[in-house]
């Protein structure tokens, strides 16, 4: 890897066609000699699935003891060791290093303007051998409750098969990466970014005026104003940890932080390497992360994670990142972000957030204003924290799956996946201001589409193209959601009004859910956990 154009020129991007599969499904190849397990789809199976095991083997278990698993990488079937790349990749060290004993097909379709000339890249650290079982993380490396309980990675990962140049985002491609496109959405992206820093010193201006100014900044004001300032520079570091995590980026992402709901040094490989490229599917993580909260009786939810979550503030998340700074060193720093001193800026703007967070709660505190912070921390945490489930409908119950049929996902068409399975939300109904007051959340179908791009103004410009496109595969452009009427009363009935699942499995009554022993066990074991920064996502 010499340059970053080597990877990001677009070349050869397919021209549009009048002619797309109306269904929404992939239409089918001509059989092919080129490139190892062609023809296509010859006897059902794309060569980008696994192949059998005899006997149905069950994918072997992660080592017991931890033992690290071979470095190896998996991308279109073939098995790579790409620890060598770590420190070259162009688009940061921590996407390489976090997909270690992982299949990288889909994020690479998805991120890179043009797949082929990353292969070519990529040829030069081939193992020369079919990816295996042994080589992939059963848990993808991430915490086992976020997963259904026999999750394998081998198994369960979907292999979309990205070589047919009549895939709706192929047809999208071609025309965002259009040089005359291109200019649009860098000085889009331009725009976004000096209104990012306007809201950022925005930020201190409200904070200062209501401790040393209250007469210009009553509490009434500040609550929500702060309030929505938070929820929008999440929205701006949203967007951060889809940009390549070099330089000064590696700082800023974590800006993602600054609503008290994640850790960007864990959600930028959930959110960004797990749901982003396999949304609503086994792999994506995203549907479960807040789930643990649905073992609390329904009337301790808010009080109870409202108090986890000031754990957090307190000592959780730096104990969290002290014990991710361990992974890293246990695990190898060279394998993960290929040097301490490129890894380095990823925890030092993690542990700067959230000193910023504790140091603004210490100073609330010491101005007298306590009840003032836990007002906006608050409203805050929970309208971010039903925002985060809001785009998707992950509170649906999802229909009841032969396990002798799995899903055919090298059939499927993945951009029509992603549209059909998000949501575009509004706030006040004007889409840039809307971009920021969700968390970047507005633009959702375009931006589950085209993940790369740099800003929540790139995608609202981009729209038109990818509706057009859609339209052409028969896919419906349903109308954008009200995060207030919408969606919020669904989500409230799903996560704070249902019985805990001790409830539901012993049939206790509202007084037994709240009072029986093991349900006061499991709050309390849950409030311990937020000091102690589990729970953290």
């Amino acid at each position: 890897m010499n340059s970053e154009q080597e990877i990001n020129t677009p070349q050869n991007v397919p021209a549009p066609t009048p002619f797309p599969n109306q269904s929404g499904m992939m239409p089918s190849l001509p059989p092919t000699d080129a490139g190892r397990g062609a023809p296509h789809n010859q006897g059902g199976v794309s060569p980008f699935m696994p192949p059998p095991l005899p006997g149905d083997i069950e994918p072997p278990p992660h080592p017991p003891d931890g033992t690290p698993l071979p470095n190896v990488w998996i991308y279109e079937g073939e098995a790579y060791d790409l620890t060598e790349f770590i420190a070259k990749h162009p688009g940061g060290q921590f996407f390489i290093g976090r997909t270690k004993n992982r299949d990288i097909t889909t994020i690479v379709h998805i991120f890179h303007p043009n797949p082929e000339r990353v292969k070519k890249v990529l040829q030069k650290y081939s193992l020369g051998q079919q990816g295996r079982p042994e080589h992939i993380h059963p848990k993808y490396n991430a915490p086992a409750f976020l997963f259904k309980e026999h999750f394998n990675g081998w198994r369960d990962t979907p292999r979309y098969d990205f070589r047919n140049p009549e895939q709706l985002l192929n047809k999208i491609k071609a025309r965002v990466y259009s040089p005359e496109f291109k200019q649009k959405v860098e000085r889009m992206d331009f725009l976004f970014n000096v209104i990012s820093i306007c809201l950022f010193l925005l930020y201190f201006v409200v904070q200062g005026l209501y401790l040393e100014a209250r007469q210009y900044m009553p509490i009434y004001l500040f609550v929500p104003l702060i309030a929505m300032l938070r929820i929008a520079l999440a929205g701006v570091g949203h967007y951060l940890i889809h940009r390549p995590q070099v330089g000064l980026n590696k700082v800023f992402a974590n800006i993602f932080d600054i609503n008290y709901v994640p850790l960007a040094l864990v959600v930028t490989d959930g959110h960004t390497l797990l749901h982003h490229p396999f949304t609503q599917t086994d792999v994506d993580i995203k549907k479960n992360v807040f789930t643990f909260m649905l073992e609390l009786p329904r009337f301790y939810r808010v009080p109870v994670h409202t108090f986890h979550k000031i754990g957090h503030v307190v000592t959780g998340m730096f104990v969290r990142i002290i014990e991710l700074c361990i992974l890293a060193f246990k695990a190898g720093v060279k394998d993960m972000y290929g040097s301490w001193q490129l890894g380095l800026p990823h925890f030092l703007g993690s542990f700067g957030i959230h000193l910023l967070l504790l140091i603004e709660l210490v100073i609330f505190c010491l101005y007298g204003q306590f009840w003032a912070w836990l007002a906006q921390f608050f409203l805050t945490l929970w309208i971010s924290t039903f925002m985060i489930v809001a785009s998707h409908d992950f509170e649906a119950e999802e229909p009841p799956r032969d396990p002798m049929t799995p899903p055919q996902w090298e059939t499927q068409d993945w951009a029509v996946m992603q549209i059909k399975n998000s949501y575009d939300l509004t706030m006040v109904g004007n889409k840039y201001i809307d971009c920021f007051l969700s968390a970047g959340l507005a633009p959702h179908r375009v931006h589950h589409v085209l993940p790369q791009q740099k800003s929540g103004f790139a995608n609202i410009i981009s729209e038109d193209i990818v509706r057009e496109e859609s339209e052409k595969f028969g896919v419906e452009w349903a109308a954008p959601q009200n995060f207030f009427f919408d969606r919020l009363p669904a989500l409230i009935k799903h996560y704070l009004a249902v019985p805990s699942r001790l409830a539901k499995e012993k049939e206790l009554g509202l007084l037994k859910e709240h009072f029986h022993p093991q349900a006061l066990g499991t709050t309390l074991d849950y409030i311990v956990k937020g000091w102690a920064g589990i729970g953290s996502i």
